[in-house]
């Protein structure tokens, strides 16, 4: 197993739970939670969301599936890259339907940290391994802890 990868390797900043750096974390953590290397994880990141600009959940739910999965080629991320990309949309469609494109509002509507993790399960293709990725730097800046 290599090293995780952090929201700083990617250059996201999180300080103050900023809304476009927690959805950049998302997207990262979402794509390293699959079964696939975490350097491939990475360089689909660079290439959907640095280099492509789809660094907000209304630029993401603009693609189509055509194009992510054009995208996730570029990356070598094939092995999952038509279900990866139907699932990016799914979970920027219901961030932005669901909770105004904010990953502030699913803690706003969360109690506490177990019922944001929750919430976020309940993203398609969301699993333990994404949320366990994204809270190991979002929930110092998400629940003060």
């Amino acid at each position: 197993m290599s090293k995780n990868i952090s929201a700083s390797d990617l250059q996201i900043d999180l300080q103050g739970a900023n809304e476009a750096g927690l959805f950049k974390w998302l997207v990262a953590s979402f794509l390293m939670g699959k079964r696939i290397q975490g350097a491939i994880a990475a360089q689909a990141y660079q290439i959907i969301v640095v280099q492509h600009r789809n660094d907000t959940p209304q630029k993401l739910a603009q693609c189509s599936h055509r194009q992510l999965v054009g995208l996730l080629g570029q990356a070598r991320y094939v092995r999952y890259d038509e279900s990866t990309a139907a699932r990016l949309l799914a979970l920027a469609n219901k961030l932005n339907s669901e909770y105004a494109g904010k990953v502030s509002n699913i803690v706003a509507a969360s109690a506490d940290r177990r019922a944001f993790e929750k919430r976020l399960c309940e993203f398609d293709g969301v699993g333990p391994k994404t949320v366990e990725i994204f809270m190991r730097e979002a929930a110092a800046v998400l629940f003060l802890e």
